[in-house]
């Protein structure tokens, strides 16, 4: 039974002998741990009781289940400052509940991974537009996502009581109208991948070039990260 540590023994003999023996000018150099990819920024420019938004935000819940860790996702609100507006000092299209559930969305994005805020929002959207910003749903939605309302920082930005009136979601929301007009986007929903507007929904699709299908926009995606990383792209995920 000592044939086997006698082994050992001798390839580490040997293994000493040859270290002995390598040249002076040969260097050994750590494994390096691959490099973090690039990811692909996607904004929509959205309003979150507005039936175009709702469709948009259903095409891009199939896109990322299939491209999801390769985009960076984020929303930007359409609307209006208008400092005469009580609670939020911003005029949304679709009245004060629209510009609390862009509060609640605005919130979420600010304070927990993407997949969660991603899910609070389908959530909202599934409940029906009429629904979206009344503090009920975004409370039920929270919990649907496993989103630690109290804890995460989401309540305090939008208020504990879910009501999208507290003051740091408010200011996210005068911020986010700000940028979306500063990039001279006006509808929603506009769709931007890596800085280009490439799509809008407004009743109809309109000023889609390269297609409007969750394929069209997966393979945009993949092309845009493959100028990004050098990639080859195709690869996909899937529920």
């Amino acid at each position: 039974m000592t044939f086997i540590p006698r082994l050992l023994s001798a390839l580490f003999a040997a293994a000493a002998a040859a270290a002995l023996h390598m040249p002076s000018d040969v260097v050994q150099t750590p494994l390096q741990a691959p490099k973090d990819d690039v990811k692909v920024p996607v904004t929509l420019a959205v309003m979150s009781r507005c039936p175009d938004a709702l469709l948009c935000e259903s095409v891009f819940d199939h896109v990322l289940r299939r491209v999801g860790s390769k985009v960076d996702m984020s929303l930007t609100f359409v609307g209006r400052i208008n400092s005469s507006e009580p609670d939020f000092g911003v005029t949304c299209m679709h009245g004060p509940d629209e510009c609390a559930g862009n509060v609640q969305e605005l919130c979420a994005i600010k304070y927990v991974p993407t997949s969660q805020w991603w899910e609070f929002v389908q959530c909202q959207n599934y409940r029906g537009r009429d629904k979206v910003g009344l503090p009920e749903t975004a409370l039920q939605c929270a919990k649907s996502a496993k989103l630690d309302w109290e804890g995460s920082g989401v309540g305090s930005c939008a208020g504990l009581d879910g009501s999208g009136k507290a003051a740091e979601g408010v200011q996210l929301l005068q911020e986010s109208v700000k940028t979306t007009r500063s990039i001279g986007v006006e509808k929603s929903c506009t769709i931007i991948i890596n800085g280009k507007q490439v799509c809008i929904h407004d009743e109809t699709w309109k000023q889609c070039e390269d297609g409007h299908t969750p394929n069209d926009f997966v393979r945009q995606i993949n092309a845009e990260y493959q100028k990004l990383n050098g990639d080859d792209g195709s690869s996909e995920e899937y529920d």
